[in-house]
């Protein structure tokens, strides 16, 4: 099997797919029947010209038509396609152009469209790019969010966020090819802020077909006017329907995938106090916190054979077991703590081979990158707590495209634990998870959170989205609320549930 292909150096540091002139004409067609009639038009980021073409052949009224590109070879080709008695380009670099002149001197209502990069400060950062804008928290990230890696975003995003800056009090319209998720960023960034929009439309279109990327994309059409608001954003399947699919909108303070599902289950919508969603254990070091029993011993990732005490192995399971339904764990993951922080010193004296291995390999440990680490005990884990420890757990996976809830019990009277791409809720006996299984696999359940979750995200599963769920309001709609009343009783002397649960189960649970 041949190697991964590295992507062009274009495409790696600019996200630099240029738009195929058939696709930029089908979207410039779309805004002419939709009615939009710009006195200016501006592409950011055009390229070889292609969508500027397009545009400024489809608003022949248009008496400002701006092309600007990093690129000079770009410009040089996009010369070749525009008319030059109509069209001006620019040689800038985005991050750097003075927009608010062209905005200023130009006349409205505007449109704004084009192809912005399809790259992520993460990609860009790998490669050192300096094609990047200044750092900031600009999506608004607070505490574990803004450490954790979830301020990774994409650099069309933050370009699009500046369309909206440009326009602010200004008519015109938004309309760009980008990543569905970007789009729906986008979204949740105008209804939060209360930034007047008239419209907005979602069209999907096959990325791969179009640029040979495997991604969820969509031409983005975003009609902005200082006295109009709206909380709905229609659906299409592609650039030539005229009747939505579904509509997108924005309720309760959430991004809603299906207005009218979500409608019908929205007596379901939490708070939820006794069932607490919960991610698995974060180590970020794989090769050597999970390994696999064999007649020789625990085989790491690093191709050894170790000989450890059980004291602070755990069975465990992955996102894809828990995906396709396997609960036979074919792993353990050492679990270095019970709590965040608690000290880990004592692994000396209770595991003493343990110790001098995770002594071996602390300088992988040593250099991991999150700083949720920096200053912790060593060989610290996050995401771990009393929860981890449960007996009976109910597991989703976070990666795959499916509603599928799994009970999982302990192994050989220890717990099984989970890594970071499952989330789970915390069961003390076999009927309580039997109870909550049967409560998620309800068609009330499906619909809700079928109504929630966006299956093109990486990880459509979250954790924010399945804590919306209030159990309580669900067994109370199913009929089941004396059955909640009587788990969760036991829920009001956790000291007491816990100390009878430790007592019965082996490991560090138990310590």
């Amino acid at each position: 099997m041949a190697g991964k292909q590295r992507k062009p150096k274009a495409i790696a540091e600019f996200g630099d797919f240029q738009t195929p002139s058939a696709l930029a004409r089908a979207a410039s067609n779309l805004l002419a029947r939709l009615g939009i009639q710009p006195r200016s038009i501006l592409e950011p980021t055009c390229g070889k010209g292609s969508f500027l073409a397009a545009a400024a052949a489809c608003f022949p009224q248009a008496a400002s038509v701006i092309g600007v590109d990093i690129n000079q070879a770009h410009l040089n080709v996009a010369r070749t396609v525009t008319d030059r008695t109509r069209v001006k380009l620019r040689q800038g670099d985005f991050f750097k152009f003075d927009w608010q002149s062209v905005i200023t001197n130009e006349g409205e209502p505007w449109l704004v469209i084009g192809n912005p990069p399809w790259v992520t400060s993460a990609e860009l950062g790998v490669i050192a790019s300096d094609n990047l804008p200044e750092k900031s928290n600009f999506q608004g990230r607070i505490g574990i969010e803004a450490i954790t890696g979830k301020s990774n975003f994409d650099i069309s995003e933050w370009m699009l966020l500046r369309y909206l800056d440009w326009l602010k009090g200004h008519r015109g319209t938004i309309a760009v090819l980008c990543k569905t998720a970007v789009a729906r960023k986008i979204l949740l960034h105008v209804w939060k802020k209360d930034v007047r929009m008239q419209s907005a439309r979602i069209y999907k279109i096959d990325a791969l077909a179009h640029f040979g990327a495997a991604v969820d994309a969509c031409f983005f059409v975003l009609e902005l006017h200082p006295q109009a608001r709206t909380l709905n954003c229609d659906m299409f399947n592609g650039l030539e329907d005229a009747i939505p699919t579904s509509t997108l909108g924005f309720l309760d303070g959430h991004i809603i995938a299906d207005v009218e599902a979500f409608n019908r289950q929205r007596d379901l919508l939490g708070p939820e106090i006794h069932y607490i969603w919960r991610s698995g254990i974060k180590h970020d070091c794989s090769k050597v916190m999970e390994l696999v029993p064999t007649d020789r011993g625990y085989a790491n990732g690093l191709d050894e054979v170790e000989t450890l005490e059980d004291t602070f192995l755990l069975p465990m399971l992955k996102s894809s077991d828990i995906g396709n339904g396997r609960i036979h764990c074919r792993s353990v993951m050492l679990v270095t703590q019970q709590t965040v922080g608690e000290d880990t010193r004592h692994i000396c004296r209770d595991a003493p081979k343990t110790w001098s291995y995770l002594q071996r390999h602390s300088a992988l440990l040593n250099k991991r990158a999150s700083i949720i680490y920096k200053n912790k005990p060593a060989f610290s884990i996050f995401g771990v707590g009393p929860y981890s420890f449960a007996p009976w757990k109910i597991a989703i996976s976070g990666f795959y495209k499916t509603l599928k809830f799994v009970k999982v019990g302990p192994l050989d009277e220890r717990p099984v634990v989970f890594d970071d791409t499952i989330n789970f809720l915390s069961c003390w006996s076999e009927d309580e998870a039997s109870f909550i299984e049967d409560l998620l696999a309800s068609d009330r359940s499906h619909e809700f959170f079928h109504s929630m979750v966006h299956w093109d995200e990486k990880r459509p599963i979250t954790v924010e989205i399945l804590k919306r769920l209030s159990i309580r309001r669900l067994a109370a709609a199913l009929g089941r609320e004396r059955e909640y009343a009587r788990f969760t009783a036991l829920k009001d002397l956790p000291l007491e549930t816990a100390a009878k649960s430790k007592a019965d189960m082996k490991g560090p649970i138990a310590a």
